[in-house]
C-alpha cells in the first residue's frame, strides 16, 4: 500500500513537473521574441542580434554585407506585439504575435531566435524576412 502510495504521488509530482517544464520553455521562447523585437524597435542592434542564433547572425549578415548590429536594424521587422501564442515542439518554439511568427530554438545559453518576420503562406513554408540555413 505504501509503495503504491509512492508511485502515485512520484508520478504526479513528474507530471506536474513535466507542465511546468512546458510552460518555462514557452515563456522562454516568447521571451526571446520579444527581446528581438523590442531591441530592434529601440535602435540596439547589439542586443537583437544577441539573441539571434549562430546561424541566422551569419546569415543576417552575409546577405546585408555588414555586422549584424546594423544589418539587423534594416530588416524587415515589425514593432513589438503581445504575444498571441507559443507552441513549443521538444528545442524548437514558434511564437505567434499580432503580425509577426517567430521560430526559436533552445540553445546551451537559452533560446535563441533562428527566424523573424516571418509570414504565413498557407501550405507552403513560412516567408520570413531574417532566417538562418
Amino acid at each position: 500500500m505504501r509503495r503504491s502510495f509512492l508511485v502515485v504521488v512520484l508520478g504526479s509530482w513528474l507530471a506536474l513537473a513535466a507542465c511546468g517544464s512546458v510552460s518555462d520553455r514557452e515563456n522562454g521562447a516568447a521571451d526571446a521574441a520579444s527581446r528581438l523585437l523590442e531591441a530592434v524597435a529601440a535602435g540596439d542592434g547589439d542586443a537583437a542580434c544577441a539573441v539571434l542564433a549562430p546561424d541566422t547572425v551569419a546569415d543576417v549578415e552575409e546577405s546585408a554585407g555588414q555586422p549584424c548590429a546594423d544589418a539587423i536594424l534594416d530588416a524587415d521587422l515589425p514593432e513589438p506585439a503581445a504575444v498571441e501564442s507559443t507552441d513549443v515542439y521538444g528545442q524548437w518554439a514558434r511564437v505567434v504575435l499580432a503580425d509577426d511568427t517567430v521560430f526559436a530554438a533552445m540553445f546551451r545559453g537559452g533560446w535563441r531566435v533562428v527566424a523573424a518576420g516571418c509570414r504565413s503562406r498557407g501550405e507552403r513554408p513560412y516567408d520570413c524576412s531574417v532566417q538562418g540555413d
